[in-house]
């Protein structure tokens, strides 16, 4: 299938992918939709990048928009179910952006903001309703809402709900909602919680796997750069004194650090701003709706408020600080290569990093080259990175194949 039109969709909802300028969908949409709109159950095993919200926000919308129903006071037809606020608004703004003009009732609540609007919204039943866990919880406790009349249900970035402590209270809200329903479930990596969970929620699913490498080796353009932790904020200055790349995500290890970066990058008139749990969430909205607009140059972030990040046309990636886990690596590069474009990702490594590095290396399948005509560059100890390396976890490299479908029974409701 190599057109959005092939899909038995509303032609609005074709003619909105359109103007955001998709004509060609991803493997994970070309899998995804068909089988969601037969209305089977879904595992997807994918990162963020790969296109998933349309893969699920479309099916839900061609849905709803072809059957237009009363909907019952405090209620919803649909819960998607995300980790972060700023994953969270992002899927509500995509969500509007393709349904416009079919009428549907649709809320994003998430903490940090008031409370009331929400309970507002719905009172009046909703058709899409995106939440996090911790706001969603204290409605329900509170009695603000209900899921007699729920559909469809998307818990996205399962993972990520499990590393950042969410996995009860996914669980807790689980057990609120009715048995029959079309369930779907994605996540970038399937660690044994993750799989007992899908195994408990899913009904014969289609399985949908996207492997890292579709984005990690054909899309980035991947360097590292040795020095000194010293040298890092000259070297930071030395790639951005060229216009090149306009629109740049830093991230680094620590909200403290962060904050320490934009400082420095403001005093060199760089426009920057962080992104952090330390920010109130009005902050972190206004830096990256600025971000978005190109009003920032450079956003600096790290992993846990930068989950989930969709900004068009982000050129370059710098790793700052190289991520503990190397599932992050991924999610991190991925910021500059959406829905097909190509980027490039440069991390900071200095000499202490070198386990870190290997561990990546050995999760990706691939040796990331090491640029050496850059004016900090330094020449490590071989002994020190043969130990380091030696201490490094062992990981075989993942199937190169860009991904795999399996197909299931169409599941009646």
């Amino acid at each position: 299938m190599s057109e959005f039109t092939a899909f038995p969709l509303l032609a609005s909802i074709i003619d909105r992918v359109s103007l955001k300028g998709y004509t060609q969908p991803t493997p994970i949409q070309q899998a995804c939709i068909p089988a969601l709109i037969d209305g089977n159950d879904l595992l997807g095993i994918a990162q963020t990048g790969t296109g998933k919200t349309a893969a699920f926000a479309l099916p839900i919308i061609n849905k709803f928009g072809q059957n237009n129903v009363e909907i019952k006071t405090k209620s919803t037809r649909s819960l998607i179910l995300t980790p972060t606020r700023e994953l969270a608004s992002q899927i509500m703004q995509n969500i509007d952006d393709y349904a416009e003009g079919l009428g549907l009732k649709t809320k994003v609540v998430y903490g940090g903001v008031g409370r009331q609007p929400q309970v507002d919204a719905i009172e009046q039943g909703l058709d899409i309703l995106v939440a996090t866990p911790g706001r969603l919880l204290d409605l329900i406790e509170n009695g603000d809402i209900h899921f007699k009349s729920l559909e469809v249900f998307v818990l996205d970035e399962a993972d990520t709900m499990l590393d950042m402590g969410f996995f009860k209270d996914v669980q807790n809200i689980i057990a609120k909602l009715p048995k029959s329903r079309q369930t779907l479930l994605f996540s970038a990596t399937m660690p044994a919680e993750i799989e007992v969970l899908a195994q408990a929620i899913l009904t014969k699913p289609t399985k949908v796997e996207i492997t890292p490498q579709a984005v990690t080796a054909d899309l980035v353009n991947q360097s590292i750069y040795h020095l000194d932790k010293s040298n890092k904020v000259p070297l930071l200055f030395d790639i951005l004194k060229t216009p090149e790349h306009q629109k740049v995500l830093i991230f680094c290890k620590t909200k403290y650090g962060a904050d320490i970066i934009v400082n420095a990058l403001e005093k060199a008139s760089i426009t920057a701003a962080s992104l952090h749990s330390g920010k109130t969430q009005a902050v972190r909205e206004e830096a990256l709706q600025n971000f978005k607009d190109a009003n920032l140059r450079v956003l600096v972030a790290t992993d846990v408020a930068a989950r989930g990040i969709d900004v068009d046309n982000i050129t370059l990636v710098i790793n700052y600080n190289l991520p503990e886990d190397p599932r992050n690596y991924v999610h991190r590069i991925g910021r500059t290569a959406r829905a097909g474009k190509s980027g490039a990702a440069i991390s900071f490594v200095v000499e202490n990093d070198i386990r870190q590095l290997t561990n990546i290396e050995n999760s990706i399948g691939q040796v990331i080259p090491v640029v050496t005509e850059q004016p900090f560059h330094k020449e490590f100890s071989k002994a020190h990175i043969a130990a380091k390396k030696k201490k490094a976890t062992k990981k075989p490299s993942r199937n190169s194949k860009n991904h795999k479908v399996t197909n299931a029974k169409k599941k009646r409701r």
